[in-house]
Parts: C-alpha cells; sequence; structure tokens
C-alpha cells in the first residue's frame, strides 16, 4: 500500500519514519541573510543518503547506484544561520527499480520545505535502470508513510 501525501499537506517530523539532521553553515547564506534556496536541495540529499547508503545496511545493489529522477521542491520558509536543519524522509512508493520519497525540512520545530523526490537504482556498467533486491525493497516498504 502506498500513502501519497498531498502537496500541500505538511506533516511533523515524527511523522516521518526516518529522521537526521544538518548544520546550518554560513557559506549557505545569500546576500539577504537567510539560506539559500540551492542549499535546501543539499539538506535533502543528507537525508535521502543517511537513509539509502546507510553503512549498516546499503540498499544499492552490487554495480548499482541511485540517481534522481525528479524532484519537486515545495519552499515553505527561511531557513536562517546559525542554526541546525531537521530531516525527515518517508518512502511513498516502491516499484520495481525505481523509489519515490517525501520529506520535509524543519528548523526550530517549524516545516520550512517538502519535497518529492522519485530516484531510480543504476547499474553502473550499462547506465540503465536496474531491479531493486528483494531486501531493499522490503526495508524500503518498512519505510513507507503509515
Amino acid at each position: 500500500m502506498t500513502t501519497q501525501p498531498k502537496r500541500d499537506q505538511t506533516l511533523a517530523l515524527a511523522d516521518f519514519p526516518f529522521q537526521t539532521f544538518d548544520k546550518v553553515r554560513y557559506g549557505d547564506t545569500d546576500r539577504q541573510g537567510h539560506v539559500n534556496n540551492a542549499a535546501f536541495s543539499t539538506f535533502l540529499e543528507t537525508g535521502r543518503v543517511e537513509f539509502i547508503y546507510a553503512p549498516h545496511s546499503p540498499l544499492a545493489a552490487e554495480a548499482a547506484a541511485f540517481v534522481i529522477v525528479n524532484l519537486n521542491l515545495n519552499l515553505l520558509a527561511e531557513i536562517n544561520w546559525p542554526g541546525r536543519v531537521e530531516i525527515g524522509t518517508a518512502v511513498t512508493k516502491v516499484g520495481h527499480s525505481s523509489v519515490s520519497f517525501y520529506q520535509g525540512l524543519f528548523q526550530d520545530g517549524r516545516c520550512v520545505a517538502t519535497a518529492e523526490t522519485v530516484i531510480v537504482q543504476m547499474n553502473e556498467q550499462t547506465r540503465k535502470s536496474h531491479p531493486l533486491t528483494d531486501t531493499a525493497k522490503a526495508f524500503l516498504t518498512r519505510h513507507q508513510l503509515a
């Protein structure tokens, strides 16, 4: 079963099955003094990478890697320096060789961005899609939104 969040739905950090954080760096800021929009994508990447490439349970098959094929980012509020960003990650759909994520970025308990991302597992030699392993599918399914 997949649960697809509505584009305008904002979940709380506690609603996400996987949570991590990142430090806001001064270099992330722009001339207006808030975090540049490009840094939002980097924070989201932190959440996805820590989830799918965890050293104790990496999800990529041998000789395969994950690549982004779609990213929809909704900027809801500013992120300010100094500080920390909490990152929530949940699976919304598991396909044959792809997985869809819904993520939220939070600062000081406030949701500042949401994103929907689709990644595909790719064979590193052929550069074509590569089926997810049964182990990866089971792990991903356990992290779907309730």
